[in-house]
C-alpha cells in the first residue's frame, strides 16, 4: 500500500502550507520586536521645518550658500509627516539650485573635511535620490496637457501636434540636471561609499 493510500483526505489536506515556520524559530524576528535594534529618533514637527527654512533662506539672502547647505543637511528629516519631509527636501534642492557650477566641488571638499562633513555628504546623497525619483514622477508641478490644441505647421514640412513642453516640464528637467550634477560632484569627494550608506541606512528621509 502507498503512502497515500495511508493517509486520510482530511490529513491530506493543504492545511500545513498555513504554519507559520518562523514563529517556531527563537531566533526568528517574529518572537522579538525589531524596532528594538534601531534608536529612537526624534521627530521633527512642521514648525520645525518652516522655522529652519525661514533661517536658511536668511543665509542665502546673506551671501552663506555654504553654511546654507551645511544647515539643510545637519537636520534631515527622518521622522516626521510626509508635508514635513517633502517641504525639507524643497528646501534643500532651492539650496542646491542657488549654488554656482564653479563653487560645487570647494564646498563639497569643505564640508567633506570639516568635523561631521562625511555625514553630512551621505545625507546629501539621501536627498538627491529622493529628488531625483520626486522629479521622475512629476510630483508637485502641474500636468501638462497631453491633447493637443492646434497643428502647427513646421519648417521642416512636418506637423507638429503640440507646441513646446510646457514651462513646468523645462523646469523639472533643469532641477533633474541639477541633482544629478550635484550627483557626480559627490561621489567624486565623497567615493562610491557615499551611495553605499545612502542606500543601506535604515534611516530615510
Amino acid at each position: 500500500m502507498s503512502i497515500i493510500q495511508q493517509h486520510t483526505q482530511a490529513s491530506l489536506s493543504d492545511a500545513w502550507r498555513t504554519i507559520n515556520i518562523d514563529a517556531l524559530q527563537e531566533d526568528s524576528c517574529v518572537n522579538f520586536d525589531t524596532s528594538t535594534l534601531h534608536p529612537p529618533l526624534p521627530e521633527i514637527s512642521d514648525a520645525e521645518v518652516r522655522q529652519l527654512t525661514n533661517q536658511v533662506r536668511q543665509l542665502l539672502r546673506g551671501g552663506d550658500a555654504e553654511g546654507a547647505l551645511r544647515g539643510t543637511l545637519e537636520s534631515p528629516v527622518y521622522n516626521g509627516r510626509d508635508e514635513a519631509k517633502e517641504a525639507h527636501l524643497q528646501t534643500v534642492i532651492e539650496v542646491l539650485q542657488s549654488i554656482k557650477a564653479s563653487d560645487m566641488t570647494p564646498m563639497l571638499q569643505r564640508i567633506y573635511a570639516s568635523p561631521g562633513g562625511s555625514e553630512c555628504l551621505d545625507v546629501l546623497m539621501k536627498y538627491l535620490y529622493k529628488g531625483m525619483a520626486t522629479t521622475s514622477a512629476g510630483s508637485g508641478a502641474p500636468a501638462v496637457p497631453r491633447t493637443p490644441t492646434r497643428v502647427t505647421p513646421q519648417q521642416t514640412g512636418f506637423s507638429q501636434m503640440s507646441g513646446r513642453p510646457g514651462v513646468s516640464s523645462e523646469s523639472t528637467g533643469a532641477a533633474m540636471s541639477v541633482l544629478l550634477s550635484w550627483h557626480e560632484k559627490v561621489v567624486d569627494v565623497a567615493g562610491m561609499g557615499c551611495i553605499t550608506r545612502c542606500m543601506t541606512d535604515w534611516r530615510k528621509v
